[in-house]
């Protein structure tokens, strides 16, 4: 049997980050997927998908996404069920994660974002072993 599932969309909202009573992270959020056609004089429609991830991927997600953020989540589909305190059934189908990339383009970006480590065009530094090159020096290679 096959369950993969590979999304690219925004997050709605910051992550949320808790623990399990046996102190495993975990961190819930949700990703809005537009659709790839659009009706004739209608505006494009989202899927709003339920994302779920567990240990060091909950808090890496936990610490660096945030609202409006573009990602792409890769991992499985899995849905569950419960029984509230008025004995109601709920129902709910997400993504587990196995991975989870940055997708937005740093130039896309109009603000400086956290993981700006210096290597935009108007504020090229040095970093630990990265030195900036001059784009007219022939490379080695």
């Amino acid at each position: 049997m096959l369950n993969r599932v590979i999304l690219m969309g925004r997050l709605t909202r910051d992550p949320e980050l808790r623990y399990t009573a046996s102190n495993i992270p975990v961190c819930s959020f949700t990703i809005a997927v537009d659709r790839n056609f659009v009706r004739q004089g209608e505006q494009r429609q989202a899927d709003f998908i339920q994302v779920v991830a567990w240990r060091n991927t909950a808090e890496f997600v936990s610490k660096y996404y945030t609202k409006g953020m573009q990602v792409v989540v890769s991992g499985r589909l899995q849905t569950r069920t419960w029984d509230d305190q008025e004995g109601k059934r709920h129902y709910v189908t997400e993504v587990v994660v196995d991975e989870t990339y940055f997708a937005d383009s740093k130039r896309d970006s109009n603000n400086i974002n956290k993981f700006d480590a210096g290597f935009g065009d108007e504020n090229t530094q040095d970093i630990e072993g990265f030195m900036p090159i001059d784009a007219d020096d022939d490379l080695p290679f």
